[in-house]
C-alpha cells in the first residue's frame, strides 16, 4: 500500500450530515483548517433521507387532505393524486437543498473535503482513503441509522425503511407500517393521505415520549383518515406472499395476520459507530452511541462527539446546537456544557405535535404537588375556529410559583407555536412573561396567552379580589 498523505488540520470532521456540516462551516469561517471526511452522500440523512424528504411528502398529503377538508368552508374540490409527480416533487426539494452541503461549497470555503470512510489508527490519526490525518482536535459526526428488529422472517422479505421509502416511485397498495413513533406516524399519514391504505403496528402506544392527552388528539385524526392502528401489537413473523407481505402480530393474547403489498420498519434508529474503529482511538462506545461528557468530549481528549452518534435526542437542531457547543469548545477553548432542558421537538402530523420541557406526569414525579397545569383548547381560540382547525390543545406545566417546566401542544402549527415557550424556559422567564405580553386577533398564537393566563385566574377571580374591589369602591 502506498504511504499516506499526511493532513494536520485544527480540526477533523467525520461525517457531512448536519452536525458535521454546522461544525465544519463554521469553524472553517473563523479562520480554522478543517478536514471533513464523509463516505455517503454529503447532507447526510437529514436531507436525503429524513427531514427533507418527509416534510415534502407530507406537505403533498396535507395539500390532498386540505382539498377534501374544504366542503367545511364551502368549497369542494376532489383531489387527483399523481404520485409520480409527488415522487418528482420530493427529490425536487432535495434537488434544491443540496448545493448548499455540496463538495463544491464547502471547498469553496476552504474545507478541505475526503470523500471517503474513516477509520481510526491510534488516539491521533486517523485514515481516510489515500490520507492520514493527524488533526488538533476530531469531531465525529456520524449520526444513526435504520434500526431493524430481529422479527422472524423479516431477513427474507422486501421491506423498507426511511432510508428507501422515498426511492418509492409508484403508491403503495397498503403500506404496513411496523413502529408508531414519529417516524412510522408521519410517514402512515402522508401515504394515507395520498391514496394507500395504510396499517401501522406499535407494541406499546403510538408517540409514547409525548402527553398521553395530546397523543390521543393525534390517534383519533389517525384513525378518522382512515388508518388502521393496531397498538400493543407485537410483530412476530414475516413471510412473502405473491402480491406481497403478511405479517403475523399478537395482541391481547391472540394472533392475527395482516396483509400488505409494502412493509416499512420505523421502529427507531441507532446510532453509526461501525467501522471506525473507535477502540483504537481510545474512544469509549456501546449500541446506544459514542460516550460524551457534559461537553461532548469522549474518552479520547482530543475527541468530541456530537448529534446522532451519542444517542439520545436525534435531532438536526440538536446536531446545529452541539456544534455551536464544539466550535467553541475546540476553537476558543472557552468551557461550553450541553444543556438538553429546554430542547423542542415535534411530529409533523396533522395535527402537529409539539413538546418543550416536562410533560405532566414527568414534573409531578419530580415536583409533586407543587405542579399546576395549565390548559387551553383550540376551540377556544377565535381564528382555529375561523379556519376550521379545532382540534387540538395547549398543555403547559409549571411549579406553584410560576415557573415554567415544560409545554406542549397538539393543533395546527404547533411547531411554530411552541417557540415562545422556549424562548421563555432558554432564558428562565416566569409564566407571567407570557400571560403580559399583547397578542395580535386573530392569531393562533393567542393560545399561548390564553393558556399563561390562566396560571392567574384563581386569585384574579376569586373571592379576595372581590373583596378589594368592593372596599376600594367605597372611596369613589
Amino acid at each position: 500500500m502506498a504511504s499516506a498523505k499526511t493532513l494536520t488540520p485544527d480540526l477533523c470532521v467525520v461525517g457531512a450530515g448536519s452536525a458535521g456540516l454546522s461544525v465544519a462551516a463554521g469553524a472553517v469561517q473563523m479562520g480554522a483548517s478543517v478536514v471533513l471526511v464523509e463516505k455517503g452522500a454529503m447532507g447526510g440523512d437529514c436531507l436525503n433521507t429524513g427531514c427533507v424528504p418527509s416534510k415534502a411528502l407530507l406537505a403533498a398529503a396535507h395539500s390532498a387532505d386540505l382539498s377534501r377538508s374544504g366542503i367545511a368552508l364551502g368549497v369542494t374540490a376532489t383531489p387527483a393524486i399523481d404520485f409520480g409527480a409527488v415522487h418528482r416533487h420530493v427529490h425536487d426539494v432535495i434537488a434544491g437543498i443540496a448545493p448548499h452541503d455540496s463538495v463544491e461549497r464547502f471547498e469553496k470555503l476552504g474545507v478541505t473535503v475526503i470523500q471517503s470512510g474513516a477509520e481510526f489508527t491510534s488516539g491521533e490519526s486517523l485514515r481516510a482513503g489515500d490520507f492520514e490525518v493527524r488533526p488538533r482536535r476530531f469531531v465525529i459526526a456520524t449520526g444513526s441509522h435504520a434500526f431493524v428488529p430481529p422479527i422472524n422472517g423479516l431477513g427474507d422479505v422486501p421491506y423498507l425503511t426511511n432510508e428507501t421509502i422515498f426511492d418509492q416511485a409508484e403508491l403503495p397498495r397498503h403500506l404496513i407500517v411496523l413502529g408508531g413513533g414519529p417516524i412510522g406516524c408521519e410517514l402512515a399519514q402522508a401515504f394515507r393521505g395520498l391514496g394507500a391504505a395504510v396499517t401501522v403496528m406499535e407494541m406499546a402506544t403510538i408517540l409514547p415520549n409525548d402527553d398521553p392527552e395530546l397523543v390521543a388528539v393525534v390517534r383519533d385524526r389517525l384513525k378518522a383518515n382512515g388508518v388502521t392502528l393496531h397498538e400493543g401489537a407485537a410483530a412476530k413473523s414475516v413471510r412473502a406472499v405473491t402480491d406481497g407481505v403478511d405479517v403475523t402480530v399478537e395482541s391481547g393474547g391472540f394472533s392475527k395476520q395482516v396483509s400488505g403489498s409494502h412493509l416499512l420498519v420505523a421502529v427507531g434508529r441507532r446510532p453509526t459507530v461501525d467501522g471506525l474503529n473507535l477502540d483504537r482511538a481510545g474512544i469509549k462506545f456501546s449500541a446506544k452511541g459514542i460516550s460524551v461528557d457534559s461537553g461532548l468530549r469522549t474518552t479520547n481528549r482530543r475527541a468530541y462527539a456530537i448529534g446522532d452518534c451519542i444517542g439520545g435526542l436525534q435531532f438536526t437542531h440538536v446536531a446545529g446546537y452541539h456544534a455551536g457547543i464544539v466550535v467553541r469548545s475546540a476553537l476558543f477553548r472557552l468551557p461550553s456544557k450541553a444543556d438538553h432542558r429546554t430542547v423542542p421537538w415535534i411530529t409533523y402530523t396533522d395535527p402537529e405535535l409539539a413538546q418543550v420541557g416536562l410533560a405532566e406526569k414527568a414534573a409531578r414525579e419530580i415536583h409533586g404537588d407543587k405542579v399546576r397545569v395549565l390548559t387551553s383548547t383550540f376551540a377556544e381560540n377565535d381564528r382555529a375556529r375561523a379556519e376550521r382547525k379545532t382540534d387540538g390543545l395547549i398543555k403547559v406545566v409549571t411549579t406553584s410559583r410560576g415557573h415554567i417546566l415544560g409545554a406542549g401542544i397538539v393543533g395546527a402549527h404547533a411547531g411554530e407555536l411552541i417557540q415562545p415557550w422556549v424562548l421563555a424556559m432558554s432564558n428562565k422567564l416566569k409564566i407571567g412573561a407570557l400571560a403580559t405580553m399583547i397578542a395580535p386577533y386573530p392569531t393562533r398564537g393567542e393560545i399561548n396567552k390564553r393558556a399563561a393566563g390562566a396560571f392567574y385566574t384563581p386569585t384574579l377571580y376569586g373571592a379576595r379580589t372581590r373583596r378589594l374591589v368592593k372596599f376600594l369602591s367605597r372611596f369613589g
